[in-house]
């Protein structure tokens, strides 16, 4: 008997726990819990792209046959087989599994068939299980075919009682397909849905030649297609995705533009498409909350007209406002443009990764390769099982006499089978079927049956071994399924890709519409709507425009409020400024100083203001400068389209001169050159040759020490000038009256000048239809039509526009051309 006191030290820790530090067991424990969620719950499988939930969902629906062709059954007996066999989690949480995958706006290819209320993109929750029905849809069926036939590995359940496949040998790549989202530990994944078609075309492709590159795949998938459609802009997040399995892009609602009141000169803005995911509810009340907070102005009413047919949600705009711009403000503020960052991640030989387009896709075929194998495999093992019998009875019905004989002789069944067996060199399973044979069997016709059955599982074999002996024969089987797929379950695509993501700038926040913009000659400037002059007979009083502290206009003109302006100074300096930048005012408003806006170098002052085309619209355009001096200048106008805020040099002066009029031109018009004598000069604009930025030009028109040019205009045959003296005075006269000469030339004369009506300030081609405004030192502001002012010859004196004053003088006059259109973003220089 041995003493308690002898025992070894290994004998005193028998039987207790060996201590372990808590760091180390947690570390072990919660990655063990980390590779549990990421694995079996919340990523999907690269293969067929179900994530475990799915997978024993669609499998249980399997088992209990629940297939498209047959009778629904109730939602409640599918989840009950699902969480009692295979998934012992909520029943809520299986159940809103099977209705995410029977709600249409969320699957671009709903697996499930349901019948009753499955929620509604509204975020309606869908009814309780017990009162839904559900069936797999023809598509999903895909996703299980040959799963009996060994194409998968098997894994016990979670009790161990059942067997489940550890992957579904699809033949859709439903990863890529129907997308996938999911938070695991530390990782998450966001597969977006893509087309069918496009998909399965690209598989063809990679599975003739793995040597595509990924912008060769992209030539088959151009980007997602989510099932409520809208439209993706910008390709960049889209490329980024599929080359590194990470990239971010930008999704728009589908949105019309529609006319409606009594003289359809209202817009209605309609929304058709959602993005993807947007709760169609919530966006109706983010857009009303601000509305009612004012952040959005000029809607006057929203509706949802959603129905069977679709989706219609209506924002009316109040009379004026422009849809496009409402739009615009709309894709900023709410869930009309929404970002969807895609991550490819999912799980990959056990592993989590995050993968391209190509491996995805290459993932896919090497699976189906797989299943292809495994299947003819399992159908030449099912195959050579057959043939073996069909030899043995084909022996039986060679025989069948002798064969009769013996078994009618054999003592009981064990006894003719072992006779069979020794007689005729059969195995055990052959000699069994002889004897389970029917006696119709043995007739004449069934004998044939058997000889040619033999014959044709023959053929099979030989076919199924071809198969498994050739790398060739496979591929071709890959690809005439997934034609086949294309064929029964293709579609066209829905979301549309545009190739150029629309930055919304600020002017697409502002509204499109023709102003006055005004300046002082203290240098105020404001912009005002068209309507604040109203339109006076000729020979008016006029109404009052600007008076503070003695200052008057000394330059008006109309622009669109989109337009960019150009600002010249009178030494030849130039600055830019977008219309919308200009501060709104009132016809009595003062106005900002120029100086608050650009960087005007001192002891100068703003000459000239012209609006410019886009960028885009620049091409063949030149901009062409005069000075008081009789030069002129032709320079290309995209020399001026990078001008900074500091301002650019547009032209280099002599001493004492300066700018006096610019223009924007094509090159393909007449000038015409006016001084302050009266005198005017017509020579084609070609004899000005382009020249650089910062050259001085060429002599347009000689000119005596007291004179100076008042201005420049562009010009055709047949239209008419109108000249305007500083005492009020001012006459149209066809253009064909000012005879074309030579470049340098004295000119001729344009107006009888004489005390009474002053001298002549500046020349404009009007037409009939024009309105003119005509401003004095005084601040007085005349608008008038121009079909009230005379047409008269060149030597004439004109008649009064304005009644000015003795120690009142004339100091600007502008033409208004009315516009209906909201894209008149360019005006012609003699409109600035």
């Amino acid at each position: 008997m041995s003493d308690e006191n002898n025992n070894t030290p290994e004998e005193h820790n028998h039987g207790k726990i060996a201590p372990i530090a808590i760091q180390d067991e947690m570390k072990n424990c919660y990655l063990d819990y980390a590779m549990s969620v990421i694995v079996g719950r919340a990523l999907p499988d690269v293969r067929d792209g179900m994530k475990p939930v799915h997978r024993r969902c669609l499998y249980a629906m399997h088992t209990l046959g629940n297939y498209h062709n047959k009778p629904f059954l109730k939602s409640a007996r599918v989840v009950g087989d699902v969480i009692g066999k295979y998934h012992p989690h909520g029943d809520s949480a299986v159940y809103n599994t099977i209705v995410r995958l029977a709600q249409d706006f969320s699957m671009r290819y709903p697996l499930v068939d349901g019948q009753g209320n499955f929620g509604s993109i509204d975020g309606d929750n869908a009814a309780a299980m017990r009162y839904t029905e559900i069936r797999m849809k023809k598509m999903s069926e895909e996703l299980l075919r040959d799963l009996d036939k060994e194409t998968v590995d098997w894994q016990p359940n979670y009790d161990d009682s059942l067997k489940e496949p550890k992957v579904l040998p699809t033949k859709i790549p439903n990863l890529l397909v129907n997308g996938s989202a999911g938070i695991a530990v530390g990782m998450a994944t966001n597969i977006p849905p893509h087309n069918l078609s496009e998909i399965m075309n690209a598989l063809v492709a990679l599975t003739d030649d793995r040597t595509l590159s990924i912008p060769d795949l992209m030539k088959f998938i151009p980007g997602p297609d989510f099932p409520t459609s809208g439209s993706i802009h910008g390709t960049e997040g889209i490329k980024a995705a599929y080359h590194n399995g990470k990239g971010v892009i930008q999704i728009r609602a589908k949105v019309d533009i529609e006319q409606y009141g009594k003289s359809q000169d209202r817009d209605r803005i309609v929304v058709t498409e959602l993005p993807y995911q947007v709760n169609k509810a919530k966006l109706i009340e983010k857009v009303a909350e601000l509305v009612n907070s004012k952040a959005i102005t000029g809607i006057s009413d929203i509706r949802d007209e959603s129905n069977r047919e679709g989706i219609r949600v209506c924002i009316d705009l109040k009379k004026g406002e422009i849809g496009s711009v409402i739009v615009n403000r709309l894709y900023k503020m709410t869930q009309l443009q929404v970002s969807f960052g895609i991550i490819f991640l999912s799980i990959s030989n056990g592993s989590p990764k995050v993968m391209n387009l190509k491996e995805m896709l290459e993932s896919f075929i090497d699976h189906r390769r797989e299943v292809i194998i495994r299947r003819t495999v399992y159908e030449l093992k099912k195959a050579k099982e057959k043939a073996h019998i069909l030899e043995g009875l084909k022996v039986a019905v060679e025989n069948i006499d002798a064969v009769v004989e013996l078994i009618k002789k054999s003592e009981g069944p064990s006894d003719a089978r072992a006779k069979l067996m020794k007689n005729y060199e059969l195995s055990e399973i052959q000699a069994q079927a002889i004897l389970d044979m029917r006696l119709q069997r043995l007739t004449g016709l069934e004998r044939d049956k058997i000889v040619a059955d033999y014959e044709a599982i023959m053929k099979e074999i030989a076919r199924l071994e071809e198969i498994l002996g050739s790398e060739g024969l496979i591929k071709g089987i890959i690809k005439d399924e997934f034609q086949e797929i294309i064929e029964k379950y293709g579609d066209d695509r829905r979301t549309e890709i545009v190739a150029k993501a629309d930055e919304i700038q600020l002017e697409d926040l502002v509204k499109k519409e023709d102003v006055i913009v005004t300046i002082t000659h203290k240098g105020y400037i404001k912009r005002l709507t068209l309507d604040t002059y109203k339109t006076q007979n000729r020979g008016g009083k006029g109404v009052k425009g600007a008076s503070h502290d003695d200052d008057f206009f000394t330059n008006i003109f109309t622009a669109n409020t989109h337009s960019t302006m150009l600002f010249f100074t009178t030494r030849g300096q130039v600055f830019s400024k977008k219309v919308y930048n200009i501060p709104e005012g009132t016809r009595t408003s003062k106005g900002r100083n120029l100086a608050n806006l650009i960087q005007i170098p001192s002891g100068e002052a703003v000459k000239e203001i012209v609006c410019i085309p886009n960028e885009e619209e620049m091409e063949g355009k030149f901009l062409l400068m005069a000075t008081e001096f009789g030069l002129v200048k032709k320079s290309e106008l995209s020399d001026y389209k990078k001008i900074k805020q500091s301002g650019l040099r547009a032209i280099k002066l002599q001493d004492g001169d300066s700018i006096c009029s610019v223009r924007v031109t094509d090159g393909s018009k007449d000038v015409l050159l006016c001084s302050t004598s009266g005198k005017i000069i017509r020579f084609d604009e070609n004899d000005a040759r382009c020249m650089g930025r910062v050259s001085q030009g060429v002599k347009g028109i000689s000119l005596e020490e007291s004179e100076k040019i008042i201005g420049m205009e562009l010009i055709d045959d047949n239209v008419e000038i109108l000249s305007v003296t500083d005492k009020g005075y001012g006459k149209r006269t066809i253009s064909s009256q000012y005879r074309k000469q030579t470049r340098g030339g004295k000119g001729i004369l344009a107006m009888r000048l004489t005390e009474k009506t002053g001298q002549i300030i500046d020349i404009k081609p009007v037409t009939e239809a024009d309105d003119l405004m005509v401003i004095t030192n005084k601040g007085q502001v005349v608008r008038t039509k121009i079909s009230g002012i005379s047409l008269m010859g060149r030597a004439t004196q004109g008649v009064r526009i304005i009644n000015v004053k003795d120690s009142e003088k004339v100091v600007s006059v502008e033409k208004i051309v009315e516009s209906d259109s909201d894209d008149n973003d360019e005006k012609d220089s003699s409109e600035s």
